[in-house]
């Protein structure tokens, strides 16, 4: 028997452009190097996908029907809360994060709540039966209902699905199962396309919710083609540091529900347990009376959550002074130091800046770059700043400090937390009326606030470092 040769194609491992010639510079994407050689099979008849769709004709939108109703709630309100409300039925869900951060014991978590529902397939490419029945003794889950199939041929994983008709499907992890017709390892470009285009129609045409565990890249990415994340209907990223105990669950894609939502966990022995309050949970540890220190209410999702900022100037010797942030961006951080040059007249070229988000968290939003300058001035001068202050805004580049979004709910969560002083962007003060006990000072630009804040005090103590 003579056998076909495989065809050969090229792929684009971040989007995914096929071509029968290799690129410097992919055409889809337009990044260079990306563009990997597979041997792509012919597929037999046996191997088609199947349709998703019910009917074979088009009908009108009018006429279409949707029941909202059909989702499936777990015990962990965070994780109902980041999906919209619940799991929905025949949805397709991405979870990433960075290796030991807790995907599979979520997951497995999860697959316990929803073992009420009906039985659920927990499908591991990675781990054997006898390692994921160990994880489960340890976070005390011994239902009955939870299957464990250690496989990664995709068609026999697709067998058990049609056997056992779960009421949901979890694939861990997506880069390790493969397809027979195709000649590429498991985790190619190719492979990962066309493994996560089986299973989303799978999903959708038998209406089993599906969530696979996808590995990231050292910058935090998924790994796999870019394509992956538009083919699945939400995409979550679990986030947080292996050296605390705090993670956050992210949505940044979701059609079922808003992608300005995060769950907060907490990771004891027993696994994953959400927490009731996140709002005081990364500031519950700080220490006061120290200077370089600052607080900030930023908004993850649709609710605030209270963040220090802590910044540490050191005098160098070199010419080149070192920038070093942690939960933050590094341009961000360089940015904002040179506003304090240029706007506030200090030299900080003679020093090293190191600045972190302390708890594991991170912070990308404008409204924090107010604190991360109080920090750094209150760490300049040697002046520790009042615990009851906390600094909302964003500072342009000429200094001034522009208007946020949602000023009110971020000021009542502080003042449940007990602070007593706010500055907020002078624009946004007459939206915070209303708190009784609470000082906001509404403020124009970064020498208002830093001549408040530290009024009476000299701030050329840092200068003694240069002589």
């Amino acid at each position: 028997m003579i056998m076909a040769k495989a065809k050969t194609l090229f792929f684009c491992q971040n989007c995914g452009y096929e071509s029968p010639k290799w690129f410097g510079r992919c055409p889809g994407c337009h990044e260079y190097n990306t563009m990997v050689e597979e041997a792509v099979q012919k597929k037999t008849p046996d191997s088609r996908f199947s349709s998703i769709s019910q009917s074979r004709h088009p009908q009108k939108i009018s006429d279409l029907k949707v029941d909202r109703a059909i989702r499936l709630e777990t015990a962990s309100r965070e994780f109902n809360r980041v999906l919209g409300g619940g799991i929905v039925q025949g949805s397709l869900v991405l979870v990433g994060g960075d290796p030991g951060i807790g995907k599979s014991t979520l997951l497995l978590q999860v697959s316990n709540d929803l073992s009420a529902f009906g039985p659920v397939l927990y499908v591991s490419g990675e781990e054997s039966e006898e390692q994921i029945k160990a994880r489960a003794d340890r976070l005390g889950i011994h239902s009955e209902q939870i299957l464990i199939f250690s496989e990664n041929n995709l068609t026999l994983i697709q067998q058990q699905v049609e056997a056992i008709q779960p009421i949901c499907l979890i694939i861990d992890s997506i880069q390790t199962v493969y397809l027979d017709y195709i000649a590429s390892a498991p985790g190619s470009v190719s492979q990962v396309r066309e493994c996560t285009a089986q299973i989303m129609r799978l999903s959708k045409s038998q209406g089993i919710p599906t969530f696979i565990v996808g590995h990231v890249t050292k910058d935090g990415a998924i790994a796999g083609p870019r394509i992956l994340e538009h083919m699945v209907d939400t995409v979550l990223y679990f986030e947080g540091d292996n050296q605390y105990p705090y993670r956050i669950l992210r949505a940044v894609k979701n059609r079922f529900g808003s992608t300005n939502e995060i769950g907060v966990f907490e990771m004891k022995e027993t696994g994953l347990e959400e927490v009731e309050n996140p709002a005081g949970v990364f500031i519950a540890d700080r220490s006061t009376g120290y200077s370089g220190t600052a607080i900030v209410a930023a908004m993850e999702g649709t609710r605030p959550i209270l963040l220090e900022i802590q910044s540490l100037l050191a005098p160098t010797s070199f010419n080149n002074p070192k920038r070093t942030a942690s939960g933050l961006d590094y341009n961000k951080l360089s940015l904002l130091i040179a506003v304090i040059e240029k706007r506030l007249g200090f030299n900080l070229q003679h020093f090293d800046a190191f600045v972190k988000v302390t708890g594991g968290a991170k912070v990308v939003e404008p409204a924090a770059d107010l604190a991360i300058i109080m920090s750094l001035i209150s760490s300049y001068s040697d002046i520790p700043i009042d615990p009851g202050d906390l600094f909302i805004g964003e500072v342009g580049l000429t200094g001034e400090v522009k208007r946020v979004s949602r000023i009110e709910e971020r000021l009542k969560e502080a003042y449940k937390l007990g602070f007593k002083r706010a500055f907020v962007p002078y624009s946004d003060v007459e939206k915070t009326k209303g708190l009784i006990g609470f000082q906001v000072m509404g403020i124009k630009t970064i020498r208002e606030v830093m001549d408040i804040v530290f009024t009476g005090h000299s701030l050329t103590k840092g200068e003694a470092y240069e002589s």
